[in-house]
């Protein structure tokens, strides 16, 4: 076992019902939440443990709502989701697969039906009734459901079995790469920050955000009627271009369609992007554009989302996860990692407070450099713009070379990119074959692992699939595993990041609201704002260099200190 986990570092931490209990070496203890948390909190501020939950964001909540902050943890949940993909991370699948157990084999829990008799009537369990796991090995449905903890005893029982789970776990990962439990560390703090930004939510400014969504959609309209007019209004200003067209639903996408033939412009859909063109051919086509706009706001970002979303602190909340079930990538809801660029300026540092603002520069492609092993990419990565080398070593324009890298990382291979690929292959053989080994996995439908050891499945052509479909579905597989390898770890070094700038600007009062792709936005006091910036720059060259193992690749981002999240240059 890698030496950053020992042991005796993990303490297991359970909130079960009216219950709580921490198990770990030189620790068991069970009593009420209170007691729990001041007991917790001495143990924290001494001895610095890494907390094992079964899911952080269940056992975390309760300390993250009181203000407790954890340095450290390994979330249960998310370290199965490395092992074995996807988006599953209960605890019954955690530990059958941390005990070699057949995930077929997972006992059912009862039900409500009289004659339903799984799980304590199962004759077949003739395992210690005060003990989580059942005579065949496997957790028992009613632990897993939170419903067998009914006593001190028991309570502990199921905590030495998170204690259990984490260390199986860990020997896992170290089987895999011991650079998989160092992305098993990351993605617990990923989780746990999460629990945090859901806490915490994103500072807004209100009447900015009440004027930018009534000069889009209106002014709050007093009821539905009143609603419905003003979306009639809206729908009236687009099809006042095309008289005689009135009727048409401009949500639609076949209407819409023949009403833009109806003035002469023929599209085979109605994508924002296929439309653009189209701008100066008729003003019908500039007003649907700005009404799609407008519409969006309206309907998803408007009067009922504000109201439901933004709480009266000023706060934007929704709930986050750590790992988006495919490559890995943090999600979260109610419009935080898709709020319309128009609403931007409403998000605003709050009085006191300033906005940091780090984005990464060119990461999938230095990703790449890394993960590939590639020295001449590598060496390329040492540039601000990691595009000019490059374009400089094919001989090409700068812009050329950009599409270029994105093509190889995404898969394309026909036209002027198939032609770059070429030149790519003879300049960068190693992180060409790279991706090409996973380009192969994927069309023969083998498991992938990303740098950080993240397995990410494969699925096969349906058998029902029209035999004619099988060439384009098993190229557009191969296409997603070579892009995935590379998202993957884009999304490992940047929990990594972003798990090292949560420890190390903490004493500044920095506590990071937004996680975006690749973008952090920290809310900092003004006081101590280019200290975090500093920070926060430092904080990728260490998780860099602990992510890779080496610095031969540089990381760049670009970081601001700003008072509003449109203040960002693009």
């Amino acid at each position: 076992m890698p030496p950053q986990l020992r042991p005796r570092d993990l303490v297991a931490l359970c909130f079960l019902g009216e219950l709580a209990a921490m198990v770990g070496e030189g620790v068991q203890f069970a009593g009420s939440h209170e007691q729990i948390i001041k007991e917790m909190t001495q143990i924290e501020a001494g001895r610095r443990p890494r907390w094992v939950f079964w899911s952080a964001q269940a056992d975390a909540h309760p300390l993250v709502r009181r203000g407790i902050h954890l340095d450290r943890c390994w979330d249960i949940a998310e370290a199965h989701r490395i092992l074995v993909g996807g988006r599953q991370g209960d605890p019954a699948m955690a530990w059958a697969t941390a005990n070699r157990l057949a995930a077929s084999g997972l006992p059912k829990a009862s039900g409500d039906d009289l004659f339903d008799f799984a799980s304590e009537q199962d004759p077949g369990d003739r395992g210690d009734p005060e003990s989580p796991v059942r005579s065949d090995g496997y957790l028992r449905p009613e632990a897993v459901a939170g419903t067998w903890q009914s006593s001190t005893a028991r309570s502990l029982a199921w905590a030495e079995a998170a204690v259990s789970t984490a260390m199986q776990q860990i020997a896992a990962l170290s089987q895999i790469s011991p650079r998989a439990v160092i992305t098993g560390q990351s993605e617990s703090a990923a989780a746990l920050l999460c629990v945090e930004l859901a806490a915490t939510g994103l500072p807004v400014d209100r009447p900015i955000i009440e004027q930018l969504i009534q000069d889009s959609a209106g002014p709050r309209p007093d009821d539905e009627t009143h609603a419905l007019q003003e979306r009639r209004a809206r729908d009236a200003a687009v099809l006042a271009h095309a008289p005689g067209r009135e009727s048409t639903d401009l949500r639609n996408p076949l209407q819409v369609r023949e009403l833009l033939a109806s003035v002469g412009v023929v599209v085979p859909d109605t994508r924002a992007w296929r439309l653009e063109p189209f701008r100066d051919i008729h003003p019908l086509v500039e007003s649907l554009l700005t009404w799609r706009k407008a519409e969006r706001i309206a309907t998803t970002y408007g009067w009922h989302w504000l109201d439901t979303n933004i709480g009266p602190d000023d706060r934007l909340r929704g709930a986050w996860t750590a790992c988006d079930g495919a490559a890995g990538r943090m999600t979260a809801m109610n419009g935080l990692h898709n709020l319309p660029i128009p609403l931007r300026p409403a998000i605003a540092a709050h009085p006191g407070y300033l906005f940091v603002r780090s984005d990464l520069g060119q990461i999938e492609p230095r990703v790449l450099a890394a993960v590939s092993g590639d020295m001449s990419f590598a060496r390329a990565s040492q540039a601000d713009d990691l595009y000019a080398p490059v374009g400089a070593a094919l001989k090409v324009e700068r812009p050329v070379a950009k599409i270029a890298v994105l093509a190889a990382m995404y898969g394309q291979t026909s036209g002027a990119a198939g032609e770059a690929l070429k030149d790519l292959e003879r300049a960068y053989p190693t992180a060409m074959a790279y991706l090409r080994r996973a380009y192969d996995s994927g069309v023969a439908s083998r498991a992938i692992r990303t740098y950080g050891g993240r397995r990410i499945p494969m699925w096969e052509n349906p058998v029902d699939a029209p035999v004619e479909s099988w060439a384009s579905m098993t190229a557009g597989r191969g296409r997603f595993a070579r892009n995935a390898v590379i998202q993957g770890a884009a999304a490992e070094l940047f929990k990594a990041w972003a798990a090292t700038v949560r420890l190390t600007t903490r004493h500044l009062g920095a506590r990071i609201v937004l996680c975006l792709h690749d973008e952090l936005l920290i809310h900092v006091p003004i006081e101590t704002a280019d200290d975090t910036a500093a920070a926060v720059d430092a904080a990728l060259t260490a998780s860099a260099r602990r992510w890779t193992g080496s610095s031969t690749v540089r990381f760049v981002s670009d970081t601001s200190v700003i008072r509003r999240w449109s203040d960002a240059k693009d």
